[in-house]
């Protein structure tokens, strides 16, 4: 499948396509819906003997055996919906397990594609909507309104007069089911915008809890957080009052239509036209007919909110979709090469990086340096695949980096960002890289190779200590030399560390360069960030940059002679002089 291929699967809607592949248990749903909205029946009928049979004969054996069959026929309704909820709640679990991978995927990709966290959580819970609305009752109300003229039909029967009374109020239900549909759009989606908005300043001062109170200005994002709930708030009460006050219309409506019929019924009695059981009998066929579209209403808030999750998601996957996994292409052995690689920024089109040429040959190693904010991280991003160039390429061995699966690729990158956030669980899940089953000795290798492996045996569960979200028990230290195991787990062929020493000591630094020389012995690719020189003395080359461009690249020595002769970096970053001093 190519990619315009897989576009064009998306746009066809997976939300529509998931739902479609429910319906196999549609009919089963409608022959159990027939079988219960007949049995609603049982309640008329029983009053219309009971009035018009029982009184007049005086029989009590015909009155037991009439009460007798109708709580049979009663339990057996109450076991059939049961049932049916049941299997509605099942149908939703099962939606749910076909968008919830797709959906977590999302959660991953989205904010490489320059969304912001709040939103890229939002797929998560457009799932949680439309799986909620599909367990509830507004579906259920949707097989049994087919049913409703049956119900009508019947009130037809036992008087024409009522019979159209009863059509009105089910044409004048239907009406506010629409008013409901057009006034309930609008504040749903300004209540799913202001939750977005609430949850993601509340997430941001979450992940800022430390700044915050050290420097004593949460109180400043506090108030944004305010203004945020309020406006959520405000969104909320708009969208429960249109429902809410529609809900009551046609509860309030409904039972004035009851107590209509019944009035009418007893003047239809009273002139002779029908018996007094028809009466019974009317008004619970009239609920009946109606009760379908009062839950519907009840539950429009719902269903308008899991049909805008629908959109959502389709949208999401549509932009996301991505081809079918290549084939697979043989382990990287050789190279990695920049072809006029430009990138911008996901989301926008601020390039931050123009033109970079480059290659580096298995067995090298390659220090990125320049002045901070020049675009060195956002090059090894590129580099391993997390931003998308906007044009060229990056190459491995040849072959551009969308020529192979993520989860192939992943396998022969290993990479550490400047802030390594680590997962909750243990030690050996995070250097595995959470492997179903790992194997013991790569894990300790990889710890060995990172110079680790004595610091983990020395916690308190070793390997298998749990170590809090974001590695929240380990020093910053500690969590970098994690993130290096699980960069070097399985000796990938081509690594990438961004600003690796940031937080080591000077052992960590010693380990760090043998880590270094170990991946250029094993004849793999060794790319640092750096802004400390001490990483200098491991590699063979070195590339500037500044102000997104590639101004020197080269063998080690030479590049910084030049760049300390040229003041290249001159009153911007140290890096020159003190790397010649270290590489010297």
């Amino acid at each position: 499948m190519t990619k315009s291929t897989a576009g064009t699967s998306g746009k066809s809607g997976q939300v529509r396509s998931a739902l479609g592949s429910l319906a196999p248990v549609a009919p089963m749903l409608i022959l159990i819906s027939c079988v219960v909205n007949i049995l609603a029946l049982t309640g008329s009928f029983y009053m219309l003997q009971v009035y018009d049979r029982v009184l007049s004969s005086r029989s009590i054996p015909t009155l037991i055996a009439l009460s007798a069959l109708t709580a049979a026929l009663y339990l057996f309704q109450g076991g059939l919906e049961v049932v049916r909820g049941q299997i509605f709640v099942r149908l939703a679990s099962r939606l749910d397990r076909k968008l919830a991978a797709k959906a977590h995927d999302a959660v991953m990709r989205l904010p490489l594609a320059g969304g912001s966290r709040a939103e890229a959580m939002q797929p998560m819970r457009d799932v949680d909507t439309i799986r909620t609305f599909l367990a509830s009752a507004g579906p259920i109300a949707i097989f049994d309104m087919p049913w409703m003229p049956v119900y009508i039909g019947f009130v037809f029967l036992l008087h024409p007069l009522l019979g159209v009374v009863t059509l009105a109020g089910a044409l004048v239900m239907l009406g506010l089911t629409f008013a409901t549909e057009k006034m309930l759009k609008k504040p749903s989606v300004q209540a799913t915008t202001a939750a977005t908005e609430r949850f993601g300043l509340a997430q941001s001062c979450e992940r800022n809890a430390e700044v915050l109170r050290a420097m004593g200005f949460g109180h400043n994002l506090m108030k944004r957080f305010v203004d945020a709930n309020e406006r959520h708030l405000k969104a909320q009460e708009s969208l429960s009052d249109a429902g809410g006050g529609l809900s009551t219309s046609s509860k309030v409506f409904r039972m004035l239509l009851q107590s209509a019929l019944l009035g009418l019924g007893a003047y239809l009695t009273i002139n002779g036209q029908m018996s007094a059981g028809a009466i019974i009998a009317v008004s619970i066929a009239s609920a009946r007919a109606l009760a379908p579209i009062e839950i519907a209403i009840a539950n429009w808030k719902g269903f308008v909110a899991s049909r805008q999750a629908s959109v959502r998601l389709d949208k999401v996957f549509s932009a996301l979709n991505q081809a079918e996994d290549p084939l697979d292409l043989p382990k990287p052995c050789n190279s990695i090469a920049l072809e006029g690689l430009t990138v911008a920024v996901p989301g926008s089109q601020r390039i931050v990086l123009n033109a970079i040429t480059f290659e580096v040959k298995a067995g090298e190693a390659l220090a990125i340096i320049g002045p901070s904010a020049a675009g060195k991280s956002t090059l090894a991003r590129a580099m391993v695949g997390i931003w998308t160039p906007m044009r060229g390429s990056v190459r491995l061995d040849g072959a551009s980096l969308d020529r192979w699966s993520i989860e192939k690729l992943g396998h022969h990158i290993g990479y550490m960002p400047q802030e390594v956030d680590l997962f909750e669980g243990t030690i050996t899940e995070n250097i595995s890289r959470f492997a179903p089953d790992p194997a013991s000795a790569d894990i300790v290798a990889a710890a060995r190779a990172a110079d680790v492996h004595e610091m983990i045996l020395r916690l308190p569960n070793g390997y298998e200590t749990r170590i809090g979200d974001r590695g929240t028990t380990l020093s910053a230290g500690q969590r970098q030399r994690i993130g290096l195991a699980r960069a070097l787990y399985r000796d990938p062929f081509f690594v990438v560390l961004d600003e690796p020493n940031s937080n080591l000591d000077a052992d960590g630094d010693a380990a760090l360069l043998r880590a270094i020389q170990a991946v250029k012995a094993r004849g793999g690719i060794a790319v640092i960030v750096a802004h400390r020189p001490t990483v200098l003395q491991a590699v063979e080359l070195v590339a500037v940059i500044g102000n997104g461009q590639l101004t020197a690249f080269g063998p080690r020595d030479d590049v910084i002679r030049k760049a300390t002769t040229q003041g290249t970096l001159a009153n911007k970053n140290p890096m020159p002089q003190a790397a010649a001093d270290a590489a010297g």
